[in-house]
Parts: structure tokens; C-alpha cells; sequence
């Protein structure tokens, strides 16, 4: 028989490589026509289309974990900023002391206010807007590429078990054959069975093979489908993912831009408050209370205080003095001295009320004085000095003090003053301000406490009188009891205009001649 009439000779279906020219040699030496049974796996491609689905799964997810923490963030930064809203929500404290108008402090803490209250509505809408149209984009992608797992396990995964079983049958046929062509030679012309022919069973092979061979085609048409949509579906897929990303890049950068606005629109409210703005609504609201810089400082001169006039506080008498110092060598340092209608004898260093506290040096009480005859322009006073209180008193001791006027009218005026203030009640200045004629009237002479000498002094002749004057009377020395409190003044029957009192003091009666005219002392 020819080979062309050989029914094996008949033309095999053809089976090309399922990957393209561009595989590695051996890979295609693996897939050579020669080999009736392809040493690969029919699932070896889907299974890499099914895994690289998986990742591109699983990257979509992470993506989606990424927005929904970032929502999940946005709320949390509402909460957080809901606490600092808190912290300006209550009233400013003393808010009256600011204006309540626009441009002010108040202002600016409303901007504060309804900004920050605006950044707490804008991390809400934030978290409302990911979860409402980003989210939603990328679970739909996470769905179509579990879908399209799912399609290709069913799908190609079907065919490929086609392939394996066709390729199951055509193996055992072939392993038949070699069996019983095996058979064939060991039996060297024994009857065989007909179903055991080796020619049979290779047109059995044959069959088979055709038909596995269409399964494999089958099967690769189906997987070059699959590769050829793969790449339609990862640009889909890409897409999505870029949709989404920018609508979250464009709701974040919305809400950072939101961000900026209402932090700069914060900034300028309190820039726009002119620097004055406040002090002069407050100044405006409470110029009663204000001092005002237009008026006129107070000045001592004009302001006044209760008993301010009182009699009391009206000297008798007050000038410069000269005292003559304890020691010889000294002599005599000027000083400012007054006569009070409380009858203290008071010395100052000067007559300055305002450098320091004007306090006395010197203090003599006159009713506790014995008071000397004038010489001149001078006169002297015994007594105990009164100024450094109870326990300073108790050191001082009663000494002889000499004054010396400038002038002798001037010693004199001092002289009658404080004979008046030791004797009789307090007198006004102006009353005490006489002539020595007026000093050595009877009138004059009626007083509570007559001066007192010391008990060693005899009693004085008659004063002389002028003719313009009362005629002077002799006055009996008495002694007063230390303890014993003054009778009340009498007037000698034979000298009218003439007291005779006891003094409460220690030392004895003054003479007469005390209470005549400082002329008719010196005459006498």
C-alpha cells in the first residue's frame, strides 16, 4: 500500500503555543506540537490571572482602609475641635469693659467663634463626603475584581478540567497501544483480539487526540479572551482608582483651603481693630469715672476739711523766737514758736507744714509755767517740756527757758499773750493783742489762775500806774497744795481788779507786779 492511501497520514488538528513568541525557549520547547500530552498545566495561566486579581483586590482594599480611617480621622478632628470651640464659647469675663460693636475685641472673639464652629462643620462634611462618594467608588471596583475572580474560576477553570480529562483518555489509549504493540512482537504471529489490533487502537489514539487537541484550542481561545480583557479591565480598574483619588484630593484640598480661610479671616479681625478703638469706646462708656486730663490738678489751697476754722486750731500768737541754748557757748538758735488757745506753748523747727510731719520740738504747757518778768526783748519761762509723751516726760525736768524777740513790742505782744493763756481762759488772737496800757487793766487781771513765783520770792511793791491806767493792787502770796484743786478766783475788797486764787501747781503765787505793765516793772 502507498502512504498516501494511509489512513494515518490524515492531518491532525493543529495545536499552537496559548503565549506569545516573546516566551523563553525552553517554555516553548515545553509546549512543542511533538508531544501528544504537554508536560504543563492547563490552570498554570489562570491561576496567575486569578492571583494577580487577588492583588489587585487586596490593593483596593487597602485604598478603601485608607479613605474610611481618613473619615473616621475627619469626625475625631470634629470632636477635637468642638473642645477648643468650648473654650471660647462662654462670655468674656468683664466683657462690659469692651465694646460690643463691629471692629472690636468682641468682634474678633465672634470671628473666633463662628470660624472655629465652621472648621467643626467642615471635618463633619469631610467625613460625610468620603464615606459618601469615595468609599462608595472603590467598594464597587472591590466587587467587580471579586466578580471577576469568580467569572474566571468558573470560566476558564471549566475548560481547563475539559482539557485534563481529554488529556486523561488520550493517555490511557496511548499507553493501550504500547501495550499491546508490545504484545504484537512478543506473540511473533499469535491471533490477537480484535479490539487489541495496534492499528485500531492507534486510529483510537488519534480520535482522542483530536478531540483533546479541540479542548486545548478550546481552552486557549478562552484564556487569550481572558488576557485580552485583563487589559481592558486593569485600565478599568486604574480609572476608577484615579476618579476616586481625585475626588478625595479634591474634597481635601477644599477643606484645607476652608482651613486657611478661616484661620486668615480670624487673623484679620483682630488686625482690623485700630489701636485705639478700645480705649476710646471705654473711655467714652465710663468718662465718669476717668480721671480727666484736661482738668486741673488739686491744689492744696482749695480743698478744705471739717473744723478746718475751728477756734482751736487758730493760733494766739506765732513767729520766729530766739531761745537761748542749755549751753553758754551756743547762745541763742532761732525757732518758730506759737501760743495755741489749748495754752501750749509749742516750738517748730520752721513753719513748713509740707517737707515733713510737723511735730513739736518743744511742747510747754502754760498753766504748769511760771512766766518772768520782760527785760526788753526778752522773757523767760519755767516749766517741764511735754513733747515726748508719757514715758519721755517722765525723763524731762522743769528748766528755765529764755526768749528773745527782734523788737521789744514783740517781746512784749509774746509776753501778754502767754501771761493771758497761763492765767484766764483761751482767748482769740485778736483779743490778746494789746497795748502793755490794755495788759495792765484790771479788767485784764480777772483771771482763773494768777501767775505764780517760787515760794523764796517776797511779795513786789505797788505798781505805779500811768494816768490812763487802773491803779495797781498788792496781791498776798499764798501756797497751793499740789493736790488741792483752785477755789474759784475772788476780788480783794481793798484791791478791786485783782484775783486771788489758789494754783494748782507746785510753785507759789506771782506778786502784783506780774500782772502790771512791763514798764512798771522795770520801774520797780
Amino acid at each position: 500500500m502507498s502512504a498516501a492511501s494511509s489512513p494515518v497520514e490524515q492531518k491532525l488538528p493543529h495545536r499552537s503555543s496559548t503565549m506569545r513568541s516573546s516566551l523563553a525557549p525552553d517554555r516553548r520547547a515545553s509546549m512543542s506540537d511533538d508531544e501528544a500530552i504537554p508536560d504543563s498545566d492547563s490552570n498554570q495561566t489562570t491561576n496567575l490571572l486569578l492571583e494577580r486579581l487577588r492583588a489587585w483586590k487586596h490593593m483596593c482594599g487597602n485604598l478603601e482602609d485608607y479613605v474610611n480611617v481618613t473619615a473616621k480621622v475627619q469626625k475625631s478632628q470634629s470632636k477635637d475641635f468642638e473642645k477648643i470651640l468650648k473654650t471660647v464659647s462662654e462670655p468674656l469675663k468683664e466683657g462690659h469693659h469692651f465694646s460690643q460693636s463691629t471692629g472690636g475685641v468682641a468682634s474678633m472673639f465672634e470671628s473666633i467663634r463662628s470660624n472655629t464652629q465652621g472648621m467643626v462643620n467642615m471635618y463633619l462634611d469631610s467625613e460625610r463626603n468620603l464615606k459618601g462618594s469615595v468609599s462608595p467608588s472603590l467598594e464597587r471596583l472591590h466587587k467587580e475584581l471579586k466578580n471577576k475572580s469568580k467569572e474566571l474560576k468558573n470560566g476558564a477553570s471549566k475548560s481547563s478540567k475539559a482539557v485534563e480529562k481529554a488529556r486523561g483518555i488520550t493517555q490511557k489509549h496511548i499507553e493501550l497501544l504500547a501495550q499491546q504493540a508490545a504484545s504484537f512482537d512478543a506473540s511473533s504471529g499469535n491471533k490477537l483480539e480484535p479490539h487489541h489490533d495496534p492499528y485500531t487502537l492507534r486510529r483510537g489514539v488519534v480520535h482522542r487526540l483530536n478531540k483533546q487537541v479541540i479542548e486545548e484550542n478550546n481552552n486557549r481561545s478562552d484564556i487569550i479572551a481572558v488576557q485580552n480583557n485583563f487589559q481592558q479591565f486593569e485600565a478599568h480598574v486604574l480609572q476608577t482608582i484615579q476618579a476616586a483619588l481625585e475626588q478625595f484630593v479634591l474634597f481635601m484640598n477644599g477643606q484645607l483651603e476652608r482651613h486657611r480661610t478661616m484661620y486668615s479671616d480670624m487673623l484679620g479681625s483682630a488686625q482690623r481693630i485700630p489701636p485705639e478703638f478700645e480705649w476710646v469706646n471705654f473711655i467714652t462708656k465710663n468718662d465718669q469715672s476717668l480721671v480727666d486730663p484736661d482738668s486741673p490738678p488739686r491744689s492744696l489751697a482749695n480743698i478744705g476739711f471739717p473744723n478746718q476754722d475751728h477756734r482751736a486750731t487758730q493760733p494766739l500768737i506765732e513767729g520766729n523766737l530766739e531761745r537761748k541754748s542749755r549751753a553758754v557757748i551756743k547762745g541763742f538758735s532761732s525757732g518758730f514758736y506759737v501760743v495755741t488757745p489749748a495754752r501750749y506753748l509749742h516750738e517748730f523747727k520752721d513753719n513748713d507744714n509740707l517737707q515733713r510731719d510737723p511735730s513739736p520740738e518743744l511742747s510747754l504747757y502754760l498753766p504748769d509755767c511760771v512766766l518772768g518778768a520782760l527785760d526788753g526783748n526778752k522773757f523767760t519761762v519755767k516749766g517741764k517740756d511735754v513733747s515726748g509723751g508719757k514715758v519721755g516726760n517722765a525723763f524731762h525736768t522743769t528748766s528755765e527757758l529764755n526768749f528773745r524777740a527782734v523788737t521789744s513790742s514783740e517781746a512784749e505782744n509774746w509776753w501778754n499773750i502767754i501771761k493771758d493763756a497761763s492765767r484766764g481762759p483761751i482767748r482769740s488772737a485778736s483779743s490778746t493783742s494789746t497795748t502793755p496800757s490794755q495788759a495792765a487793766s484790771p479788767a485784764v487781771a480777772t483771771a482763773a489762775h494768777p501767775p505764780a513765783y517760787t515760794e523764796k520770792e517776797s511779795v513786789a511793791s505797788p505798781i505805779q500806774a500811768s494816768p490812763s491806767q487802773a491803779s495797781p493792787t498788792e496781791v498776798s502770796p499764798t501756797v497751793a497744795s499740789p493736790t488741792q484743786a483752785a477755789p474759784e478766783a475772788t476780788t480783794s475788797p481793798t484791791h478791786p481788779g485783782v484775783n486771788r486764787a489758789d494754783t494748782s501747781g507746785t510753785g507759789s503765787l506771782y506778786s502784783a507786779s506780774v500782772t502790771g505793765t512791763p514798764a512798771a516793772n522795770e520801774k520797780s
